[in-house]
């Protein structure tokens, strides 16, 4: 089978999610091509030329920058004739994109990434496509209604996500947490009593407020991100972590989901134990870890499992 899949275009999570699939593709045996969408779009919102006055000027607007980026994916899929395509997330591709590569033949495959916060956005983008695959079930019937759908567990990189010594002692903490800074997340962490534990926040933090009193405790310079290898040596060096699942959501009606998400299932794999918000899939998958539902209430636990490594 011949794939063509197409970088989501940000380079956080949902990146590697794409390079997961990538990997797995090509191990089952298919034709892979993996389209470097996020440099075409990267390329194409930087583009300008010098004005007679000196100043730098823009070719194209954002939404300019997506459809030439996009028409690549056309290229492509016209040259080299894919059986599927592939696309991760899908919020920086034009529907009518999708449209015009199945009126070829061509099969398209999305992946959506944002269940079930953002499935008002999701569902939208899953008319244009052939297959839907979701990160949580919360809402599959919306998109059986449209078509063939499927719900697929989060899932780790066994060449990345794999207990051991980590490769970096300045990765050591006690308690470490990966993830983007959502409000809610940063509420919530604020809340917690850190007194004498020694604590490394890592991913994208960038909205952190200059007073907080998370900022001391970043493990990288806040307008870098963290990278899913260097996630997982973070995993490896902690000695414990928790699960904060994001609130924020399109509607108040999509804030609650019954799946894991991706940074437990790599967190498990990594061998580093944690304490977890409940939810039905990690109590089904992982009923022995603890749970906590306030700030107050994970400040204990995590000072009564530091007291207790074994």
């Amino acid at each position: 089978m011949k794939v063509l899949m197409v970088h989501p275009g940000p380079d956080f999570s949902v990146a590697d999610v794409h390079r997961g699939y990538y990997r797995a593709l090509v191990g089952l045996g298919c034709q892979v091509v993996d389209l470097n969408y996020r440099e075409r779009l990267s390329f194409y919102s930087n583009a300008g030329m010098m004005t007679p006055g000196g100043e730098f000027q823009r070719l194209v607007d954002e939404v300019g920058s997506v459809r030439m980026a996009s028409k690549g994916i056309e290229a492509v899929c016209y040259e080299w004739r894919p059986d599927v395509v592939v696309i991760v997330s899908c919020f920086f591709v034009p529907m009518d994109v999708l449209d015009t590569i199945r009126s070829h033949g061509t099969k398209v495959a999305l992946l959506h990434t944002e269940s079930p916060y953002e499935d008002g956005r999701q569902l939208v983008r899953a008319v244009h496509a052939d297959l839907n695959v979701i990160n949580d079930p919360t809402n599959i019937d919306h998109f059986k209604a449209i078509g063939p759908s499927i719900y697929l567990p989060h899932a780790y990189d066994p060449a990345v996500h794999y207990p051991g010594a980590p490769r970096s002692p300045d990765h050591a903490s006690d308690f470490v947490f990966v993830g983007t800074g959502f409000p809610a997340r940063v509420a919530f962490l604020e809340a917690v009593d850190w007194a004498g534990v020694d604590v490394a926040l890592a991913g994208n933090w960038q909205t952190l407020d200059d007073e907080s009193p998370l900022r001391k405790m970043l493990a990288h310079d806040i307008d870098d991100a963290c990278d899913n290898d260097e996630t997982a040596d973070l995993y490896r060096a902690s000695k414990m972590s928790a699960n904060l699942y994001r609130r924020e959501a399109e509607r108040p009606d999509l804030v609650d989901g019954w799946a894991m998400g991706p940074r437990e299932i790599e967190m498990a794999a990594c061998g580093l134990f944690y304490a977890a918000e409940a939810r039905g899939e990690n109590r089904e998958v992982l009923p022995m870890l603890p749970t906590f539902t306030e700030p107050a209430e994970l400040g204990e636990l995590v000072r009564w499992y530091l007291a207790r490594p074994d």
